[in-house]
């Protein structure tokens, strides 16, 4: 088997809260965190059934790190498959979005249910003040949405994260706080026999783009609405869980039918989990099946540490960032520039 390194570094600029953007591609970064800040804690989408607990934790956390937390008042409410009903979900969040003291907005779950109020939120005092918006999954939908408005977004553990071995979940932990708080951060990742590489090699400035993203299913649901993002000269990062290998070829196809793939610079591929036995085989690989639906002449990295499994690490969704690679290693920095 092939084994590729992979040494990732997120430089993240410490200028003070807000930059103007310089280029029309070139999205806003929320003001990092510093101690004192507060966070707000809500549930946008799944039920929190019985996980007082684990909302403690998360305070908890958050307060180890010198900030104060605020809980959304209907956090725990119960509409069914929902965390309450749409209106009192939406409510917490465009509280949090309005509330100028709150500088990151947590997300405690995914699961299912940001879309249904999505369109309901008036971003425009969020757009006068950005945050930072910190989620997965489920959550996909605001990263989506946001990088439309023009601001960055952090593609991180939710507060349900902290149900899962504490061993494994140091390296999603720490990527986190370090996302939040602008601090460098570098990862080092094996890679598998199946990353298309070639074409890192054409360009001596490697390749270089904004990484956008985020659960597949999401993606494949903002097709046709103002949430949809423009691919061109992006860099795609994509996850998955709970799947059967027929229902990721559909969403990819469906992706590509709508130029997704035409010209993306490069698909970092993260955790396709749980991916479920059809009775009848599909007859390939899950990667396989990645690389047939991408065009060759796109590059494309499995495996990379984020998505539904214990060790999750953050990233920056429209940072832009650079993409390169040797005969033995590849190097992606993440600036601001």
């Amino acid at each position: 088997m092939k084994k590729i390194t992979v040494f990732i570094t997120f430089l993240l600029m410490t200028f003070s809260s807000i930059i103007a953007q310089e280029k029309s591609d070139k999205l806003i970064t929320p003001p990092y965190l510093q101690k004192g800040d507060t966070i707000a804690i809500v549930a946008p989408a799944g039920i929190l059934k019985n996980r007082e607990a684990t909302i403690e934790k998360a305070k908890n956390l958050a307060e180890s790190w010198g900030l104060k937390v605020v809980l959304g008042q209907h956090l725990l409410n119960q509409n069914n498959h929902f965390s309450g009903t749409d209106n009192q979900r939406c409510e917490d969040f465009q509280d949090a979005l309005d509330n100028k003291n709150i500088k990151a907005i947590w997300s405690a779950r995914g699961g299912y249910g940001s879309v249904r109020i999505l369109d309901k939120l008036d971003f425009t005092r969020f757009k006068e003040n950005p945050k930072w918006i910190i989620g997965y999954s489920d959550i996909t939908a605001f990263h989506n949405h946001i990088h439309n408005l023009g601001i960055e977004t952090i593609h991180a553990m939710m507060a349900t994260s902290l149900e899962e071995n504490p061993e494994e979940i140091i390296e999603t932990i720490s990527s986190f706080k370090k996302a939040l708080f602008g601090e460098e951060m570098s990862y080092s990742v094996s890679l598998s026999e199946y990353t298309r590489d070639s074409n890192f090699s054409l360009s001596t400035a490697g390749i270089q783009g904004q990484l956008i993203g985020g659960n597949l299913a999401i993606l494949t649901s903002m097709l046709g609405s103002e949430s949809q993002m423009n691919t061109e000269n992006k860099i795609l990062f994509i996850e998955e869980i709970g799947e059967y290998k027929y229902s990721i070829d559909r969403m990819l196809q469906s992706l590509k039918r709508a130029g997704y793939f035409t010209k993306v610079k490069a698909v970092i591929v993260g955790n396709m989990s749980s991916i479920k036995k059809n009775s009848t085989k599909w007859g390939s690989s899950i990667e396989q099946l990645i690389l047939d639906v991408v065009p060759e002449n796109i590059p494309v990295l499995f495996d990379f540490p984020a998505g539904h499994e214990a060790d999750n690490r953050a990233l920056i969704f429209g940072r832009n960032i650079e993409l390169e690679i040797d005969m033995e290693n590849c190097l992606v920095d993440f600036t601001k520039d």
